[in-house]
């Protein structure tokens, strides 16, 4: 046992045990002369602390981790100096956490370790304080460390009452205390204040205490610079913030400024004169700017008026743009532009000329229907250059929410006007020219039906009340020309398609897409490309390779993209090879844009009997397909389809076939050779899937050519609907489909009699060479279908 005699912060003479309970400490260690609380966790320690207060006279060490073990606290390694605690009272102690203060008496370093009742004990050695007066080197070291801290309590007032404190009670003649005291005060990193517990020399303790008590300053140093120059910041930018608004109130008293809600009312004042607002507008202008007069600028309310007031000014009441009534203008605009569409261009000019007549375009509502890239969209931007009227547009594709149309009502957090009094305010005019593009893609939800909310705007006799939810004012919308686009009118509803004028686009034969590549597409890409006209060209004969193998759609869409091609792989060359001229030509074409994606269209090159062609619409224009029909020898006649038929065509085909075999009656060899064969009919490409009445007279043919062992004229390609009693009922899509026929060089056709009113109306250009064939029933068909002996 050791003898220890402790005065001051400390202890009175007491008995330490010569062995001890160590407890690992986590944060930095306890340096001997404090009175401290201290906090444990675990039941094992709690039971260790226990112990010590029953069997060790409430004394137990502690000691700072050096290699945590982060499974269990107390396998952690730690450092071979600890301190002794005697432990005063325990604050507070639950099952698993203990609170006490403790007074730590001594430090102590490692003898040897070993186990009482399964409980490790450290033997140890306990460093005592020498009672004889110090030297006087040892006080200077001691007068160094004082002066040191009174430095730190200068610049960090924060130690300046603990400091105090200490260095009241323990003076000169106990250094050794004295610097355990300030050391403990410090921020330093633990491994550093450890390396202080273990020094038990007071000289090696003092000079290790000055480097720390150095670091200390120096960082408070730091610290109070920086401190310093956001205090100067912060400073001046209050000065500067009390200044301005000292000027303010200044200025305001003088009346030489105004304050900002004042601005903003004289600025909707100005605004309001310069426009024609309607009497309901005007008094509901009034009432608002009122309301924003007697509101607080900081309210919410004064944010949610404001920009209500900023709509209802912004909008174009009575604000008109000068329109060209100039239809020769018109017309050169239009050929300008656009290269052909010479049909669609004369119903535009009709348009027009109405509009000029009327002086107004209530009512006039136009809608492009065609393919995609038939130039819909760039028509309705010429439509408003012609007339000198502002054009704005935007998508309906999608659209679900009915307030896209209308407007969200104002009591919605982010409330807007819909669409259109949005377009009113870009154009600042109450007269452009509004595209809806993809009209016939506009959706519905929960959130309401946008075609059922376009009815309004689009009915000359509503959309000059159109009231907007967000404005809750009427504003006339009849002033507004209102251009539709679409790829089909099946999809549109009926009530919003009778309100609209229908111009149908049917798309481009081989010479216009060459035409309108020389003219628009190449010289655009050579500006997009930064490319001059001596460095690339490209020949007709390339152009029209282009637009057979490679872009054969209806529009100039996919021709514009392997014009695209074209021009990045000139870009390259230039840059890699030095290139500085460059030819395209049929024969190097596919050098530039591969091997061609569409083949000809000719599957046969002789004709066979159970083979006809027929002519067909999609949405991408049209387009010819092969039918075909083959006979397998079996007891009973039965026939089968192919091809992903829809319902209206495999009624077709069973229409064909009911009348096909009909025709047995007075020829006896047809009717024996379908009671003899099953027939399979088939329409290719298979993975297409396909459906409408057109083919019927087509798979009539071709049941018929195959039962009397006829080939079909090469060269002839049809359309149209057929009944049961032979009868030929007219079709759509004329022009499609003859285009679809010039396109592969078919140049005899065979219409329905009823449609020859529409073959007389095409252009001349697409009339010309084609040799058309008007049938009122099958029999008439079969007449020029097959060849004269």
């Amino acid at each position: 046992m050791n003898n220890s005699d402790k005065s001051g912060l400390v202890l009175v003479s007491e008995i330490f045990p010569d062995s001890i309970i160590i407890l690992p400490l986590e944060n930095r260690p306890v340096f001997p002369g404090l009175t401290l609380p201290l906090s444990f966790s675990g039941k094992k320690i709690i039971e260790y602390i226990e112990y010590s207060m029953e069997h060790r006279n409430n004394f137990i060490g502690v000691s700072l981790i050096k290699d945590p073990n982060e499974e269990d606290i107390l396998k952690s390694k730690v450092h071979k100096t600890g301190t002794l605690l005697k432990i005063a009272r325990i604050v507070n102690k639950t099952d698993e956490t203990i609170q006490f203060f403790a007074q730590a008496a001594t430090r102590f370093h490692l003898i040897k370790e070993n186990k009482r009742k399964d409980i490790p004990h450290w033997q140890v050695r306990f460093e005592y304080e020498d009672r004889q007066s110090p030297s006087n080197e040892l006080k200077a070291y001691t007068l160094a460390v004082i002066n040191s801290v009174k430095e730190l309590i200068k610049l960090n007032p924060m130690f300046h009452e603990q400091i105090k404190l200490a260095l009241s009670q323990v003076g000169m003649e106990k250094p050794g205390l004295l610097m355990d005291l300030v050391a403990s005060f410090l921020t330093a990193d633990s491994h550093k204040l450890q390396e202080i517990l273990e020094a038990d020399d007071l000289f090696v303790r003092s000079e290790k205490l000055l480097l720390l008590l150095k670091e200390e300053i120096e960082l408070n140093k730091v610290q109070q610079d920086i401190q310093k120059q956001i205090e100067e910041k912060v400073s001046k930018h209050q000065r500067e913030f009390f200044l301005r608004e000292q000027l303010k109130v200044i200025k305001k008293e003088l009346g030489l400024e105004k304050d900002d809600k004042s601005t903003e009312i004289e600025n909707f004042e100005k605004k309001i004169k310069k426009l024609n607002l309607t009497e309901e507008t005007s008094l509901v202008v009034k009432e608002e700017l009122y309301k924003l007069k007697s509101l607080e600028s900081g309210s919410a309310e004064y944010q949610v008026t404001r920009s209500y007031l900023t709509w209802l000014t912004d909008i174009p009441w009575g604000i008109y743009s000068e329109e060209n009534y100039d239809l020769l203008t018109a017309g050169k605009i239009l050929d300008e532009q656009h290269y052909g569409l010479d049909d669609v261009k004369q119903r535009i000019l009709e348009f027009i000329s109405t509009i000029v007549k009327r002086g107004k375009v209530s009512g006039s509502i136009i809608c492009l229907v065609g393919p995609p890239g038939v130039g819909k969209t760039s028509i309705g931007k010429s439509i408003a250059d012609s007339l000198g009227r502002k054009f704005y547009r935007f998508s309906l594709g999608g659209m679900r929410d009915e307030a896209e149309i209308k407007g969200h009502r104002r009591t919605y957090i982010g409330a807007m006007p819909g669409k259109f009094i949005q377009s009113l305010k870009r154009t600042q005019v109450a007269n452009p020219v509004i595209m809806l593009d993809e009209i016939d893609k506009i959706g519905a939800s929960f959130q309401g039906d946008p075609a059922a909310a376009l009815l309004e705007v689009l009915d000359p006799e509503q959309n000059s009340q159109f009231l907007d939810h967000y404005l809750d004012v009427r504003f006339d919308l009849s002033n507004i020309l209102f251009v539709t686009t679409a790829n089909q009118l099946d999809t549109i509803p009926r009530p919003l398609l009778d309100r609209m004028e229908i111009i149908k686009l049917s798309g481009y034969i081989l010479e216009e897409k060459v035409e309108i590549a020389k003219r628009y597409l190449i010289p655009r890409q050579r500006r997009e490309h930064g490319l001059k006209s001596t460095e690339i060209t490209i020949s007709d004969a390339a152009l029209e390779k282009m637009a057979d193998g490679y872009a054969r759609e209806a529009g100039v869409r996919n021709m514009e993209n392997q014009i695209k091609k074209i021009m990045r792989k000139a870009t390259l060359m230039q840059a890699e090879k030095g290139v500085k001229k460059l030819n395209v030509s049929q024969r190097n074409l596919a050098d530039f844009l591969g091997q061609p994606t569409f083949s000809t269209e000719e599957l046969y090159k002789k004709s066979i009997p159970g083979v006809a062609l027929g002519l067909a619409w999609t949405a991408l224009g049209g387009t010819t397909i092969y039918i075909e029909a083959s006979s397998i020898r079996s007891k009973s006649g039965a026939i089968k389809q192919t091809g992903q038929l829809g319902k209206v065509m495999q009624e077709s085909v069973d229409i064909a076939y009911s009348y096909i075999r009909s025709m047995g009656n007075v020829n006896k060899s047809i009717s024996e050779f379908f009671d003899k064969n099953y027939i399979h009919l088939h329409v290719p490409a298979g993975a297409t899937p396909k459906d409408g009445p057109s083919a019927g007279i087509t798979m009539a043919l071709a049941l018929h050519s195959l039962a009397a062992n006829k080939a079909v004229k090469k060269g002839i390609g049809m359309t149209g609907e057929l009944t049961l009693t032979g009868r030929v009922l007219p079709i759509g899509g004329v022009r499609e489909k003859t285009i679809a026929a010039r396109r592969v060089d078919i140049y005899e056709l065979i219409f329905p009699y009823e449609n020859k009113r529409d073959f007389d109306e095409l252009p001349e250009y697409l009339k010309k060479g084609i040799t058309a064939h008007f049938v009122k029933n099958f029999g008439e068909i079969l007449d020029v279908t097959y060849p004269k002996k």
